[in-house]
């Protein structure tokens, strides 16, 4: 790409959350590469599950191509499932999924999930949690699709129109349905403040060090 078009961003590490599946449509695929485009156009380096197929292999291969570090984080146990080719970048292997997360969460400054299952929407439930309790301020964006993520999307807004979930942690998650303006919500963000408790008050050994958050804008 030619680096006079490149946008500057907060960001210097971004997490995608995806599947080690394509999906039925091509939609799919083509919003993991144009994410890609997006991450490699703002010189934003990935940190990801550490796949080679699916959406996973599309967004790392096209950062890795585009000239940004790709960083992929993967449990011993799912190196057979999740790399059935060659890998780019950089691997780190870790023990469970619950060491993966932490260390995804240390290594990046934001979280965006593409379309995926059951394991996509758990490492991002995580990470919006973990940013209600106060354990992170960073932002967290669902890249939604051709209105992949509108029914969680409205499950959200049910938990707060039935109690369960404040308005203001409602705001914590940032959605759009490309990725140019995914990212530009989230260079925005505000970090939400009404903590169950501040981060200084959890043991943060796996998580790492918060003072390297982005401040807010």
């Amino acid at each position: 790409m030619d680096g006079n078009t490149q946008k500057s961003s907060r960001f210097k590490r971004v997490c995608v959350f995806c599947g080690s599946n394509s999906g039925n449509r091509e939609v799919f695929s083509n919003a993991a590469l144009d994410l890609g485009n997006e991450l490699v156009d703002r010189r934003i380096n990935l940190v990801y599950g550490g796949g080679s197929v699916g959406l996973m292999g599309l967004i790392s291969k096209r950062v890795y191509d585009g000239g940004c570090h790709v960083l992929g984080v993967i449990p011993t146990a799912l190196m057979p499932i999740e790399i059935s080719g060659p890998t780019v970048g950089e691997v780190r292997t870790v023990s469970d999924m619950h060491e993966r997360k932490a260390e995804m969460a240390r290594q990046s400054d934001a979280f965006i999930a593409l379309p995926g299952g059951y394991g996509t929407m758990e490492e991002t439930l995580e990470m919006i949690t973990w940013s209600q309790l106060g354990i992170h301020n960073k932002p967290v964006g669902l890249l939604n699709v051709d209105g992949y993520y509108d029914t969680l999307l409205a499950l959200f807004d049910n938990g707060v129109k039935e109690g369960f979930i404040k308005p203001a942690a409602r705001e914590i998650v940032v959605s759009a349905p490309t990725a140019k303006e995914l990212l530009i919500k989230m260079e925005q963000y505000t970090p939400f403040v009404e903590h169950v408790a501040s981060h200084q008050s959890w043991e943060m050994k796996q998580l790492g060090d918060n003072s390297r958050l982005p401040n807010p804008p």
